[in-house]
């Protein structure tokens, strides 16, 4: 016991020094996702014996992009639907009714999100009803 004032001192940098606070690589990047997380995954994912720097601030900002445009896309269907929140169904709905995210997402299936609605053409009924009319009287 050294007697001072009962204050443990930390290890590291002196707590009176006024030192930057250290920034994460998500904020140096802007991102929301977290690029430590995405760079520790990799390297236990055992995809490459090596991973650099700027892999994982890639990789988090393609996320951060793809999950943006599904939730902004599910979003509309659920205004659409008149609703506050979004539901499988939204995220179905918009991911179907997009092309390029269809074809990325083809083979995922979404528990609880239904399908998409289609009626095949030829099974309604034909609008020019008048004209076969006129042509069958002569």
């Amino acid at each position: 016991m050294s007697g001072k004032g009962g204050k443990a001192k930390s290890g590291g940098k002196a707590s009176g020094d006024s030192a930057p606070k250290s920034t994460s690589r998500s904020a140096k990047a802007g991102l929301q996702f977290p690029v430590g997380r995405v760079h520790r995954l990799l390297k236990k994912g055992n995809y490459a014996q090596r991973i650099g720097n700027g892999a994982p601030v890639y990789l988090a900002a393609v996320l951060e992009y793809l999950a943006a445009e599904i939730l902004e896309l599910a979003g509309n269907a659920a205004r659409d639907n008149k609703k506050q929140r979004i539901v499988p169904r939204h995220l179905q709905l918009a991911i179907r009714n997009d092309e390029e995210l269809n074809r990325l997402l083809g083979d995922v299936v979404i528990s609880q999100g239904g399908v998409v609605p289609f009626i095949n053409p030829e099974l309604l009924p034909s609008k020019t009803s008048k004209g076969k009319k006129e042509s069958q009287e002569v």
